[in-house]
């Protein structure tokens, strides 16, 4: 066999190895998000989204609580964790070429590695202890230190995807710094960042170690910001962890309404990102 056909063979068998893996890959995701909507599909009902849960051992019940938990948990972890992402990654991508700004970095990395359950417990010894009671307040507290390096790192990234010329041409027509910044870098980034915010959103809602050391969870509308609040990942946890077959159902169809979310959130940004059609080529 001459040198060419050798060289096309492997050619081919890389491609070929190469594919079966990507297949094995995706194989793998859709039977478990087959799996779960399998399980989940049977016990999902409007009665099941907008009920109270039963207590132990009734059958039936819901998981509202839970549901509006999360939404709150979440929402005030990114109404803390995104603005202080973005302006972080404003700092790193404009002014962070030196000696801080990789300290900075090299934190951000760090703290994006810590496994959530080591966050959880540092809100729990910074918040929980503190106000001798679980809290949703604690829980966003956690979800944000987790959400912030996310938002961090991936704002700067985009930021950097501005051209350096326009900012030069700004600067040249002698508009300030902090103008240029805010008036034509960020909005130059802006469907980067907001698509960035989303994913770390669609992260944080599924964290459960955290929020068994910080929200606690509730089998009620919770009273407040300074009391136990229920969220859809600790709820599945405690049901899964539960002697009761129904309760088992029930955390398969919790399940499938928070992969749905993160899906739904995760092809939202994916459409985001996307160039639309106007864009030139």
């Amino acid at each position: 066999m001459s040198r060419h056909l050798r060289r096309k063979a492997f050619g081919w068998l890389m491609f070929a190895l190469t594919a079966a893996c990507a297949l094995l890959s995706l194989s793998v995701l859709f039977y478990i998000l087959g799996y779960i909507f399998a399980k989940g599909c049977s016990s999902l009902s409007w009665s099941f989204l907008v009920h109270l849960p039963k207590p132990a051992g009734e059958l039936g019940g819901g998981i509202a609580n839970s549901i509006v938990g999360s939404i709150k948990i979440v929402g005030l972890a990114s109404l803390a964790g995104i603005p202080i992402g973005v302006l972080g990654g404003v700092y790193l991508s404009e002014f962070g070429s030196g000696r801080l700004g990789f300290l900075i970095r090299y934190a951000s990395d760090i703290l994006n590695g810590v496994p959530s359950i080591v966050t959880g417990l540092f809100a729990y010894a910074v918040v929980v202890e503190p106000m001798k009671s679980f809290s949703g307040l604690a829980g966003s507290v956690a979800l944000a230190i987790i959400m912030i390096p996310i938002v961090l790192r991936s704002a700067e990234d985009f930021l950097r995807l501005v051209p350096q010329t326009i900012r030069e041409a700004a600067l040249a027509l002698g508009v300030p710094q902090w103008k240029v910044i805010l008036r034509i870098v960020i909005p130059s980034a802006a469907r980067g960042i907001v698509t960035a915010s989303l994913l770390a959103m669609a992260r944080i809602a599924g964290e459960t170690a955290p929020l068994l050391f910080t929200s606690f969870g509730n089998s009620f509308w919770d009273s407040g910001w300074l009391n136990p609040m229920a969220a859809l990942p600790h709820t599945i946890f405690i049901y899964a962890i539960s002697p009761y077959d129904d309760l088992h159902r029930q955390a398969w169809a919790a399940a499938l309404v928070l992969m749905a979310f993160v899906l739904a959130v995760n092809v939202g940004s994916r459409l985001l990102l996307r160039p639309s059609s106007a864009t030139p080529r």
